[in-house]
């Protein structure tokens, strides 16, 4: 079971990382803005083909080592050279994209790509009247049932074991465990209203951004960003409801003891990763980075002598977005498909960080 697991898990990472190059807007190459009319250049598609198949080939090779060398290996190191080798992929992959960030950089300013266009910035703000995120009270509607089951814990404590679990294996069985208390009893739970409270504020920062239109073509992009918005909106909806699900599960397991068996024991945690799984997959595949894979009707010819704003100068790296200047609090991905944070905009500390920050202190103290 283990070993299945964590073969899926790196099947999927590798495929993931692999098909990124691809699954980003045209106009933005390993982190560096390409203007229209270079967006199609030869050696970036190689760069593109290269990252990919390097990434691709490396991590099948590692998944049917571990596959061989996992037969008959003792669980925890079982575990442990899975997480190695997922991590080991990642470190791989992003060794790979600063090397052609690098190439991209220097192939854009050697051939001043843009400077013969127009650099205009569009951030529609009227669109906000299309735009169909979900409302902020959407994702709290799971922030009652939480505190619903803190109140349910309290007049169980009595009742409750000595020792409370603070880790499940992949079989869904507890592994780890510590002493009964009224903080430890709630621990679980409070880090899910975190997690909850944090979800819900970066979809309310996420929906007060301005709609980032490309310059060039931008009834088109107009259309992919409101789509893109929306089918994130309701990828964070489903991470926070079956976050909910699992924690609630495992919270009344606490209480009541095995419940439902062990069949259901295991069967809600692989539930959750192969939901989580599928959901990324579609939405990274289907949407791509800013709506870039939505399939349109029409087809629009880019307007001639303009290109997008280049702000590859508030890109580290292509990587970390720092503008102190951008009142927005969440900005779209150069690389991977989704928001990162505006590290020039200190209420993004306190929307992500801060709770992180609480969630290892009541990881810490259990």
């Amino acid at each position: 079971m283990v070993l299945t697991l964590f073969l899926t898990i790196i099947l999927f990472l590798t495929v993931m990382q692999a098909a990124i190059p691809f699954l980003l807007k045209k106009t933005i190459a390993f982190g560096v803005t390409i203007p229209e009319g270079h967006t199609d250049d030869k050696a970036l598609a190689s760069y593109k083909k290269t990252f990919s198949a390097t990434i691709f080939f490396i991590g099948i090779g590692g998944m049917l080592a571990y596959m061989n060398w996992g037969v008959g290996m003792q669980e925890e190191r079982l575990v442990f050279t899975g997480l190695v080798l997922q991590f080991g992929i990642l470190l791989i992959s992003m060794a790979l994209y600063l090397y052609f960030h690098i190439k991209t950089m220097k192939r854009k300013r050697e051939n001043n790509w843009g400077s013969n266009l127009r650099k205009v910035r569009v951030a529609d703000l009227t669109s906000r009247s299309n735009d169909e995120m979900l409302p902020s009270l959407m994702f709290a509607l799971p922030i009652p049932i939480t505190l619903g089951l803190i109140g349910y814990t309290a007049t169980q404590y009595g009742a409750m074991p000595e020792l409370i679990p603070t880790h499940w294996g992949p079989d869904g069985q507890p592994d780890a465990f510590t002493g009964k208390s009224p903080f430890s009893v709630i621990a679980l739970l409070l880090t899910l209203l975190l997690m909850q409270g944090m979800m819900l504020a970066i979809n309310a920062s996420t929906k007060k951004s301005g709609v980032k239109l490309n310059a060039a073509k931008r009834t088109t992009s107009r259309i992919q960003q409101l789509s893109f918005r929306k089918y994130t909106s309701w990828l964070l909806f489903l991470t926070s409801v079956s976050l909910t699900i699992l924690f609630g599960f495992f919270q009344l397991t606490s209480i009541h003891g095995n419940l439902g068996g062990p069949i259901l024991m295991m069967a809600m945690p692989l539930g959750f990763l192969f939901i989580m799984l599928v959901a990324t997959a579609v939405y990274a595949f289907k949407v791509g980075q800013g709506g870039s894979r939505i399939q349109l009707e029409i087809d629009e010819d880019p307007i001639p002598g303009v290109t997008d704003s280049d702000d590859d100068a508030y890109w580290k790296a292509g990587v970390f977005y720092v503008n102190k200047n951008d009142p927005s609090i969440f900005v779209e991905k150069r690389f991977g498909v989704g928001w990162t944070l505006n590290f020039g905009n200190p209420i993004g500390y306190l929307i992500i960080i801060g709770p992180l920050l609480v969630i290892f202190t009541i990881t810490f103290f259990l």
